[in-house]
């Protein structure tokens, strides 16, 4: 079992940073992605971005440019580096484990986090 727990939300003006950490505990030999999703309020969820053991990164096209994903293998640790945070941004962010494929993320994704919220005001 793989357990994950988010760190770092919280309330930023637009323009703003903020890092998140999503640690992992537990060991799965099928994990070898992490990724990041976000949830706002009456909305879907939300790919963000992901990267997998052997580095490839994804992102969505919305936070290209601002975000930055990053992993620190020996703290089983991800990263998400938020920057230039607009209001729509706002939502609370999942950390999630699962598997790669051909070098890039699968997508599929068995192992999820509570979340951590992040508001960015205007």
């Amino acid at each position: 079992q793989v357990q994950l727990l988010e760190s770092g939300g919280g309330s930023v003006q637009a323009g703003g940073s903020l890092r998140l950490s999503c640690a992992a505990y537990g060991y799965s030999y099928s994990i070898n992605c992490m990724g990041w999703f976000r949830q706002a309020p009456g909305k879907e969820r939300e790919w963000v971005a992901d990267i997998d053991s052997g580095g490839s990164i994804g992102y969505a096209d919305s936070v290209k440019g601002r975000f930055t994903i990053s992993q620190d293998n020996r703290k089983g640790t991800v990263y998400l580096r938020m920057t230039s945070l607009k209001p729509e941004d706002t939502a609370t962010y999942i950390c999630a484990a699962g598997s790669s494929y051909g070098g890039r993320c699968s997508g599929n994704y068995n192992y999820w986090g509570q979340g951590t919220q992040v508001t960015v005001s205007s």
